[in-house]
């Protein structure tokens, strides 16, 4: 077993894996810039040495600054959390020649399956279902348009170098696609060094499913069962669950073995997740990610499996501890990834100091979380503060556990994306597992002002304040109060309701103190 890891990231993925280590006895080496310098992260690793200022391009993403801490602290594997240099293949060739252990996969097969193109054409050859497209990037916007009404519309231009909606443009008519073909290779470059670009068919409202895979260094490859992902903005995940309410035994099935094919056509290792699009009853091949993911542990919820302690196994030369048949599934799990953004002005960031910060508890909850008290959150880095996690025996029981949930986590000091998230527990079409890409497209209704939901509130409370008084009234002559009247709060409450224009909130609740 690995002795002592260098975490290269920050926040609630690094505080993750700094406890999974510790956990096998690992000794933790965390890393931080001047703005994380008391960071959860920090503070829970046994070591912990800065690496420059707040820019990620002198911290995080330095990989000499890395390395040196590496050497100094006498670190035996470095293990890349996700994003930042997660899925560089030159940050893995770098690790391996220092003499060091890459948790992940080798730099080749990082390199492989970065190349978007060449995914495709690996994955064509391995019978894996791709989405129809070219195989090579595109020269020209007319190039472009010829090759969009080839394929057929609507299409979508994509970065060959990267992902997470960068460098990612659709388009529903040939003459858009010279614009759109030009768009995508300027964002391109500037997100990834790389204006490559290249067309597939673009699918109307599908679902986003992705499978769990594991391979180990002695040729074992199984998969973990699906999550789905579909519930987006801007192409980034907000909710994901396991296992998908859309999938079947047979689908689960031909999915999860079509996952394994993939991870075994670039000789897997580790841990990774191999994404595909589900649309009038197909399903496509969209990428792999080679890395551990941000929606990890509701695979972890519903499997009772630790994947980090997995991956460290698998980077210290271990076999994969069981086999495809061995994998459980059971019950429901669902994640909500809480974000420092205002989703009811266009998702723009959010900053700020957490004045008080409480996670929710209780049966079948779970935190993961790099925030605390008093954690500045700035603009430097990606907005997720944590992720809130349930699990129960179906998914009707998940969804009731994490509205609870919801409504106990409390960040003061900054705005977060929770009562969006609130709101989409409670929607009819999410209940009922009618799920797409779109989803938030086509519910406006969810980003309706929080001023407009306070004043529905309002008028449910004073409804029931009435109903409650009323109820007094009549009983009071049988059990001798004399009568009964709203105290001064209910009367404010009912007249704040129902005066025409008034708007009302609710009182803050009292801060509890901490030492």
């Amino acid at each position: 077993m690995i002795k002592s890891v260098l975490v290269a990231n920050r926040g609630e993925i690094a505080l993750r894996v700094i406890r999974g280590a510790g956990e096998l006895g690992i000794r933790t080496i965390a890393v931080f810039s001047e703005a994380d310098r008391y960071s959860p992260h920090v503070l829970h690793a046994d070591e912990a040495y800065p690496i420059g200022p707040a820019r990620s391009s002198r911290s995080y993403l330095a990989i000499d600054k890395l390395l040196g801490v590496a050497r100094r602290a006498g670190a035996e594997a470095v293990h890349p959390g996700y994003g930042f240099l997660a899925e560089q293949a030159g940050f893995a060739e770098a690790v391996a020649e220092a003499g060091l252990i890459f948790v992940g996969p080798s730099a080749a097969t990082i390199r492989a399956m970065g190349d978007k193109m060449e995914a495709r054409r690996r994955m064509a050859a391995a019978g894996v279902p791709v989405v129809p497209g070219t195989q090579v990037p595109l020269g020209s916007p007319e190039e472009a348009e010829r090759t969009a009404a080839a394929v057929g519309l609507p299409v979508v231009f994509k970065a060959a170098a990267g992902g997470g909606g960068k460098g990612m443009r659709a388009v529903r008519s040939a003459e858009e696609a010279g614009r759109a073909f030009e768009a995508a290779a300027r964002e391109a470059e500037t997100a990834f060094g790389d204006g490559s670009v290249y067309v597939e068919r673009f699918l109307e409202r599908p679902r986003h499913i992705e499978i769990q895979i594991f391979g180990d260094l002695h040729g074992n490859v199984l998969h973990l069962f699906e999550r789905e992902c579909s519930i987006q903005r801007r192409h980034q995940k907000l909710i994901e669950e396991a296992p998908s309410p859309l999938l079947g035994p047979a689908d689960r099935r031909r999915m999860g073995e079509a996952a394994v094919r993939a991870a075994r056509a670039v000789d897997y290792a580790g841990a990774g997740t191999v994404e595909f699009l589900h649309a009038g009853g197909e399903f496509f091949f969209l990428e792999m990610n080679t890395r551990l993911q941000v929606e990890h542990p509701v695979t972890e919820m519903v499997t009772g499996l630790d994947l980090v302690e997995w991956q460290f196994r698998v980077a210290s030369g271990e076999p994969l501890p069981l086999g495809q048949e061995e994998i459980p599934m059971r019950g429901h799990s669902i994640e909500c990834r809480i974000t420092s953004e205002s989703p009811f002005d266009g998702f723009l960031p959010a900053t700020g100091t957490v004045s008080e910060f409480e996670a929710p508890g209780g049966p079948g909850v779970r935190w993961d979380g790099g925030i605390a008290r008093g954690s500045e959150i700035g603009l430097h880095y990606d907005p997720l503060l944590g992720k809130l996690i349930t699990w129960a025996s179906d998914r009707a029981g998940a969804i009731r556990r994490m509205r609870r949930a919801l409504g106990e986590l409390r960040i003061d000091g900054v705005v977060t994306n929770a009562t969006l998230l609130t709101r989409i527990m409670g929607e009819g079409d999410f209940a009922a597992g009618r799920l797409s890409t779109a989803y938030l497209r086509d519910h406006p209704e969810l980003f309706a002002t929080e001023t407009a939901h306070a004043e529905e509130e309002a008028i449910v409370v004073a409804a029931a304040l009435l109903e409650h008084a009323e109820r007094a009234r009549r009983t009071a002559p049988r059990i001798g109060t004399g009568g009964a009247s709203l105290s001064p709060w209910q009367r404010g409450v009912m007249q704040a309701a129902f005066s025409e224009g008034a708007t009302w909130q609710p009182a803050a609740r009292p801060k509890a103190e901490f030492p």
